[in-house]
C-alpha cells in the first residue's frame, strides 16, 4: 500500500482504511491459525465467559440474529468446539456449551487477546497509545449519535 497517497486523506477516512486493513489481517490470522471466523471467535469467547447459554442469549451477546448464529454454531459444532444441548426445563430451547476442545481454543484466544502486543511502533509508546485509545473510545462512544457519522469522501 502506497501510504504517500494517504497523506491528505481526512482522519475519518484513514480510520476506515485502518479498520479495514486490520480487520482483513485479523480475519486471515484467525482462519489460518485457529480455523475460526471473527463471528466464531466471538461466540466461543461468549460461551467461555458466561458458560452454557440459550441460543437466543448467545445471539444477543454476539450482536447477531438467532438465524445468523445458527450457521456459526453449525461450523463450531462440526469442528468439535461447541455442542447443542436440549434444555431440560424447556425442550424447545437449545443451550449452547463449549466442549473441552472449545474451552482450550477459547483459553488460547483469550491469552492472545490479553497479550496486548503493539500493532505499530507508534502505539508501542505508552503516551501515544493512551492518546490513540482516547480517540478510538471517543469515536466508538459517538457511534450511537445520528449526526456523528460525517460524510466520508471516497478514494
Amino acid at each position: 500500500m502506497d501510504l504517500v497517497t494517504l497523506d491528505d486523506v481526512p482522519l475519518g477516512r484513514l480510520l476506515v482504511v485502518a479498520g479495514h486493513v486490520t480487520s482483513q489481517r485479523w480475519n486471515r490470522f484467525l482462519a489460518e491459525e485457529h480455523g475460526l471466523t471473527q463471528a466464531g471467535m466471538v461466540a466461543l469467547l461468549t460461551l467461555a465467559q458466561h458458560g452454557a447459554l440459550p441460543h437466543r442469549t448467545v445471539a444477543e451477546r454476539c450482536f447477531v440474529r438467532p438465524a445468523t448464529l445458527t450457521g456459526i454454531i453449525d461450523t463450531l459444532e462440526r469442528d468439535g468446539l461447541v455442542q447443542r444441548q436440549r434444555d431440560e426445563t424447556d425442550r424447545r430451547s437449545v443451550r449452547l456449551a463449549l466442549t473441552d476442545d472449545g474451552h482450550a481454543r477459547a483459553a488460547t484466544l483469550t491469552a492472545l487477546l490479553r497479550a496486548r502486543d503493539p500493532l505499530t511502533p507508534v502505539d508501542a509508546d505508552p503516551a501515544k497509545a493512551a492518546v490513540i485509545r482516547e480517540f478510538l473510545l471517543a469515536v466508538i462512544a459517538r457511534a450511537d449519535q445520528p449526526t456523528s457519522i460525517p460524510e466520508v469522501p471516497t478514494c
